[in-house]
């Protein structure tokens, strides 16, 4: 159901690697058939969205006006869903602005400068990006909790203009989703999902026009297509399937540890949920109790797919290799379930969010604990970073010389410019130096 690595196996780091391969069934086919869509949308703009969305969301609907959604609509939705479910929804999008408006001051000014002692100025100008395209991923299931975790962190940015889409198969969206794009303020929402969604973010059509940069996760088709539109607008990263590395001691509550694989494992087949421990006793006590609790969980079969393509419990000897698997893995979610987490922290140096002590589940974290859900996953927490407020914002440098730093710069930049063959680039130098 579940392997069992130890560290002391002969084939133990065969194994280990064989966990990090990312699945790729028909990523060719994918690609190729992505390319196809965007290459559709951006020469047929609206006709070519409203033919794949009856394709591929068995929706009817004959103009994009029918898929877009209105501000009554959104007010409705809001008024309908369960009282306690809005007050949920209500506390994790304060919670996430509370987190986002820290973060935003700690980027500081939005213009700095200063002088050298040649009198030129030198700075950097920061402003927020336009407008944003948000994917929110439909079908199996409804994420109004990514609409917060995307849209707060670019409203509070300054972002002026917010165009959500969503995949609504049969043109059914759920009320508590558009409750959420209510509260987070969505200026523009269709109900348009899949690569065709993002070609048309990305290209512009008719009635859904471009933007600058598209965030939020989504299925294969998706995500090639972030792939493949990216240099005609930014993106946040192509995403993989979840996944959650759990580090336990023996002081760790072996039910909640359980339950953290299973909330990673549910997900979707592809996700990926690990435990990692120097016990022996807690290791063989998780996987006796995957065992017994799985047939009480009503996304089972996902879960069981996951767990045993993908999940393993790991024995390793010490908290040197305990490191060096976390490491190596780079996760998405990392839980430090031990006694001292601050003490292992100090020896991370790879993974998307950290979660301290065995009272922080990851799946708060998902819903209300404040930062993005949106995260690097299948290793790239290596060199990227959880979405936020500085994703939705560009830099600009600034630099003004004075006539005497003209001068100066001048004659090291025309040395310079010469020696790599560029003498326009050099006489352009020289031309301030003389005059």
């Amino acid at each position: 159901m579940i392997q069992h690595l130890d560290s002391g196996q002969a084939d133990f780091a065969e194994r280990l690697e064989a966990l990090r391969v990312t699945q790729s069934d028909n990523l060719a086919q994918v690609d190729a058939a992505v390319a196809g869509i965007i290459e559709h949308v951006a020469g047929r703009g609206d006709a070519a969205v409203l033919e794949l969305t009856r394709r591929f969301d068995s929706n009817e609907a004959t103009s994009l006006a029918e898929l877009r959604v209105t501000g009554e609509r959104f007010e409705a939705a809001a008024n309908s869903i369960d009282p306690l479910v809005l007050e949920a929804l209500t506390e994790s999008v304060a919670r996430v602005r509370a987190y986002h408006e820290r973060q935003r001051a700690q980027l500081g000014a939005e213009r700095w400068e200063y002088e050298d002692a040649l009198g030129n100025r030198l700075g950097q100008i920061v402003r927020p990006m336009q407008r944003v395209g948000i994917y929110v991923p439909g079908g199996k299931a409804t994420y109004p909790s990514t609409v917060i975790m995307t849209a707060v962190p670019a409203r509070v940015a300054g972002v002026a203009e917010l165009v959500l889409t969503v995949p609504a198969p049969a043109g059914e969206v759920s009320d508590v989703l558009l409750a959420a794009a209510h509260l987070t303020g969505i200026d523009e929402m269709f109900l348009v999902g899949g690569a065709q969604a993002v070609a048309a973010l990305a290209h512009g059509t008719e009635s859904i026009g471009r933007v600058d940069k598209i965030v939020g996760p989504g299925n294969a088709y998706v995500a090639a297509a972030k792939k493949q539109v990216f240099g005609h607008v930014g993106i946040d990263m192509v995403a993989g399937p979840s996944e959650v590395l759990v580090v336990a001691d023996e002081t760790a509550n072996v039910d909640w540890l359980v339950l953290d694989l299973f909330a990673q494992a549910e997900h979707d087949e592809q996700a990926q949920a690990i435990l990692v421990t120097t016990s022996e006793d807690v290791a063989a006590r998780v996987v006796e109790t995957v065992v017994a609790r799985l047939p009480q969980m009503r996304r089972e079969d996902v879960i069981r797919t996951s767990l045993a393509e993908r999940g393993a419990v790991i024995t390793v000897a010490n908290e040197r290799e305990v490191l060096e698997v976390v490491n190596l893995f780079a996760p998405e979610h990392l839980e430090l379930a031990v006694a001292d987490p601050d003490a292992l922290l100090a020896g991370v140096r790879h993974a998307g969010a950290i979660f301290l002590g065995q009272h922080s589940a990851e799946v708060v974290g998902d819903y209300t604990a404040g930062p993005s859900h949106v995260l690097p996953t299948a290793g790239t927490a290596r060199f990227a970073s959880p979405l936020g407020v500085y994703d939705f914002m560009t830099r600009s440098s600034v630099v003004g010389c004075s006539a005497r730093g003209a001068v100066h710069l001048g004659r090291a930049a025309s040395i310079l410019a010469r020696e790599e063959g560029l003498d326009a680039h050099a006489e352009a130098a020289e031309g301030r130096v003389v005059g």
